[in-house]
């Protein structure tokens, strides 16, 4: 009897030193993964403001800016990211874990090229307080999703369906040009977005029990889940952008 209790307590500290290096890895990953959203947000905004000063002096467009902002080269800087995103989601299970990070840094950087455009727009103090508004937005829903017991799956499919319905609404008002329009996609895309930050938080934690055994896996999945709430947050701050931002 003394020995199968001497195992039980074995078993049981084995059990708990498990869960233990468990949670810390887990910790550590996601860890990971918000350092490697918040180092590309951070190179999107530096490219951002270099591009909008090499762009406008004295309140008018330079040759680099009529260049970037009034020929047909806009159109290379707006897609080239919706490429970039595609070849990364398809190549990255193939790709090495630093080509991945280079791959994710070289896609923030012409995604800060493409959004110093806001800058013509909108007030630099409107810019600032709508990104801190969405920063703090974003790390409830995330921590939210992180904690809650509550499985998030079911509501997956109803986001990825509002999101091309969001999509398909948005290229349409792009000739319609109607202001209410323009209003209700806005407001649907911060309540997609809003409920995808948690999604996303969710299965980004749940991946890491698949991955955790593999260190290169590891480092995929972790720039695979930077990407998806670094592209959460991004959405989420250009749509609250126009509601809270002042027009120039």
């Amino acid at each position: 009897m003394a020995d199968f209790r001497q195992d039980q307590s074995r078993f049981g500290s084995a059990a708990e030193q498990a869960g233990v290096e468990f949670d810390a890895g887990l910790r550590a990953y996601m860890l990971r993964v918000y350092n490697y959203m918040a180092l590309a947000l951070a190179v999107t905004g530096i490219a951002a403001l270099v591009t909008f000063n090499m762009a406008v002096s004295g309140g008018q467009l330079t040759e680099f800016g009529t260049l970037m902002f009034a020929s047909p080269l806009k159109w290379v800087v707006m897609l080239a990211p919706l490429g970039l995103v595609f070849f990364l989601s398809a190549k990255i299970n193939t790709m090495s874990v630093s080509a991945a990070q280079t791959t994710f840094w070289v896609f923030a950087t012409l995604i800060g090229v493409s959004l110093s455009t806001i800058f013509l727009v909108y007030t630099a103090t409107s810019i600032v307080q709508t990104f801190f508004v969405t920063a703090a937005a974003f790390a409830s829903l995330s921590l939210y999703g992180y904690t809650t017991k509550r499985s998030l799956s079911g509501m997956g499919s109803f986001l990825m369906m509002g999101l091309f319905g969001l999509i398909i609404a948005s290229v349409v008002n792009i000739f319609m040009q109607s202001s209410a329009m323009q209003f209700a996609i806005s407001a649907i895309g911060v309540l997609i977005f809003a409920g995808l930050t948690a999604y996303d938080t969710q299965k980004i934690k749940e991946m890491y029990d698949h991955v955790s055994h593999d260190e290169t896996m590891m480092g995929r999945a972790a720039i695979m889940g930077a990407l998806k709430l670094y592209l959460d947050f991004i959405n989420l701050f250009m749509f609250l952008l126009h509601f809270l931002g002042n027009r120039e």
